[in-house]
């Protein structure tokens, strides 16, 4: 459950990070930041690492005082990041329809 509230959390983060209106005055445009926060995958993985920094302030999520448990970590908060952004969009989860084209053999 610890691993999973980790997830939610790094994942709704980004998105705010990302994506939220109220950050567009303040968040960098142009730059190695810039390039940072256009991209939930990066801005996930550092997400991931922040929280890992703060799981000392919160019962939430517990994780060790491991380097590597914060790399892996981040990694984790990417992949949610990621997954995330592609099973839901701003109208609910994403269904998307293949039209398939049958072709006659001859």
């Amino acid at each position: 459950m610890n691993f999973i509230w980790f997830c939610l959390v790094s994942y709704g983060l980004t998105q705010i990070l990302v994506y939220g209106k109220i950050l567009d005055p303040i968040r960098p445009t142009k730059g190695k930041f810039g390039e940072l926060f256009k991209c939930p995958m990066c801005t996930g993985f550092w997400v991931g690492v922040f929280l890992w920094f703060v799981k000392d302030y919160t019962q939430l999520i517990n994780f060790d005082n491991s380097f590597i448990t914060c790399l892996l970590l981040g990694f984790a908060s990417s992949a949610a990041a990621y997954i995330g952004g592609m099973v839901f969009g701003d109208d609910g989860i994403r269904i998307e329809k293949k039209v398939f084209i049958e072709r006659d053999e001859q």
